[in-house]
């Protein structure tokens, strides 16, 4: 299973932060029941359990950008591809997200981050640097 962490966010604006995260479960095999408690656990983890029922426009980039997470991590995918998940934040809530992005890997998670700043793809194992399309570098780092 693949999880999608957009740079832009990507949440349906006339739904909760809750409604956003569970939109994610209406395609995966969990039951409804199961629903409510794996998105609480979420939105604790990443901080923002207090805005679950608040709509994207009531909250700060970061903490839309934790519920964009959350609904890429809500049905444990293995794989993660997150596009330039810092983008759109401010220095202090990037380092914040990046932080929580870079425990994935010891979860037994993959995680394929687009960046264009050298500062977040010096942390990863891997860089492939691509340009036009096409491979310039491959670097294993650790």
């Amino acid at each position: 299973m693949i999880g999608f962490l957009f740079q832009s966010f990507n949440l349906i604006p006339q739904m909760t932060v809750r409604e956003n995260v569970e939109t994610a479960l209406l395609y995966g095999e969990r039951p409804r029941a199961e629903w409510e408690k794996r998105t609480d656990a979420l939105l604790e983890r990443l901080g923002i359990r207090e805005r679950a029922s608040h709509k994207p426009g009531e909250l700060s980039g970061g903490e839309a950008q934790r519920a964009a997470l959350a609904r890429a991590l809500v049905n444990e995918p293995e794989l993660l591809l997150a596009d330039e998940p810092t983008g759109n934040l401010d220095s202090r809530t990037g380092e914040e997200v990046l932080s929580l992005l870079m425990e994935l890997p010891a979860e037994g998670r993959t995680l394929v981050l687009v960046t264009h700043d050298a500062s977040i793809a010096e942390r990863a194992d891997r860089v492939l640097t691509l340009s036009d399309g096409r491979l310039e570098s491959d670097r294993s780092l650790r």
